[in-house]
């Protein structure tokens, strides 16, 4: 994984989300997250870095179970023909499916989607 690469996701990201600025964006501590361009990203559009403890595994459990179980529902059963046909289905297996149908227990058993929608009205109108 490269700094290129690492880099042009956050990109995309943002593009897409929008996120406002005091975003705590969390990210294990290898060498792509910290270089330079990366945190001035960070810093240019308000996010705040929050980094892996050093020796502390259970910081990024949350994320290491999302990357777990896309590779156990559409990775591992799966032989793609080229990198552009896996980068497509693997975006559309996140997009499509794991934000918007699957259910989550944790999120009590809703979609991440759903429960985002459900927070957003909860929220009080300024």
């Amino acid at each position: 994984m490269t700094t290129d690469l690492v880099q042009g996701a956050l990109m995309k990201a943002i593009d897409t989300k929008r996120p406002a600025p005091g975003l705590i964006h969390h990210s294990a501590r290898w060498a792509q997250y910290c270089a330079q361009v990366y945190q001035a990203t960070l810093r240019q559009f308000g996010m705040i870095p929050s980094m892996s403890r050093k020796g502390n595994c259970y910081d990024n459990a949350p994320m290491e179970s999302v990357w777990g179980t896309r590779k156990n529902e559409r990775v591992h059963h799966r032989r793609d023909e080229t990198r552009e046909q896996a980068r497509r289905e693997i975006a559309e297996y996140s997009e499509l499916f794991y934000n918007r149908q699957r259910r989550h227990s944790r999120l009590g058993n809703r979609s991440p989607a759903a429960f985002a929608q459900q927070w957003v009205r909860q929220q009080p109108t300024a």
